[in-house]
């Protein structure tokens, strides 16, 4: 998939303030580039999982909400980094992809 496709079919996500109820489990910033996450539950037990990250950048976007969604799926924070490559597999940059799926692994922590 490319990212602008996943960015077109919606973030699932990304949340503008803090939830309620959600505390933050990390963040990273490079750049002018920035990604936090939250989580509602221990990170042995994720009930949901949100994040807020600059809006410039689809590529942070569409990493984050992809891994937001397979942690949830999962229930614990964990990344498989060759699944979300693959899953953008049709993104030509890949160097930029691999270094915002980089910050997303940073600020969850692992």
């Amino acid at each position: 998939m490319r990212v602008a496709d996943y960015i077109k079919e919606g973030l699932k996500n990304f949340v503008e303030e803090v939830p309620e109820g959600y505390v933050e489990i990390g963040k990273c910033s490079s750049g002018c580039h920035s990604v936090r996450f939250f989580i509602k539950g221990s990170p042995e037990r994720v009930e949901d999982v949100k994040f807020k990250a600059t809006n410039r950048c689809k590529k942070l976007l569409a990493v984050a909400d992809y891994t937001a969604e397979r942690i949830k799926e999962g229930g614990k924070i964990e990344l498989n980094e060759e699944e979300v490559l693959s899953y953008f597999s049709e993104e030509k940059e890949k160097d930029k992809l691999r270094d915002r799926l980089n910050m997303v692994k940073t600020a969850l922590g692992l």
